[in-house]
């Protein structure tokens, strides 16, 4: 998927927040860390440094949500994750994206803080930030 693409589908899909601009995908994805997994319709984007992962972006069409896309886009992230070395995966979700936060927590991601007022709201006002992680484990032990 291009920059231009990924910014079509985030501005499709990201209701609860200002989507990301063309601009802002293409910035991530030319850093050596960026990992992008896409799929039908959806499309996990994020960074692995040493041995940790973080999604920085998870969308998928909403005429195509709750049809598995996103599950298989974020457990292919996970595998590839892991293979560059990654042995937990964390994220942050506006605590209001009720949605967002089932399908994180029924896909193993666990609660581990709250950045208090960390997004502003479409209105105007303010939403914390929940911290949600999650560890990697694929049938081998990394040793190091």
């Amino acid at each position: 998927m291009t920059p231009s693409e990924l910014a079509a589908l985030s501005a499709r899909a990201y209701r609860h927040m200002q989507p990301w601009s063309e601009a802002d995908f293409a910035a991530t994805l030319s850093h050596p860390t960026a990992l992008l997994t896409p799929g039908d319709g959806a499309f996990v984007l994020g960074r692995v440094i040493v041995d940790e992962a973080e999604i920085l972006a998870l969308a998928t069409d909403p005429d195509r949500q709750r049809r598995g896309q996103g599950r298989a886009v974020l457990a292919a992230f996970e595998r590839q994750a892991a293979a560059r070395g990654a042995v937990t995966v964390f994220l942050e979700v506006a605590a209001a994206n009720l949605p967002a936060r089932g399908f994180y927590s029924a896909c193993g991601y666990t609660e581990t803080g709250r950045r208090r007022g960390y997004y502003r709201t479409p209105e105007g006002g303010r939403d914390d930030a929940l911290l949600m992680a999650k560890a990697l484990t694929f049938g081998h032990a990394r040793t190091g």
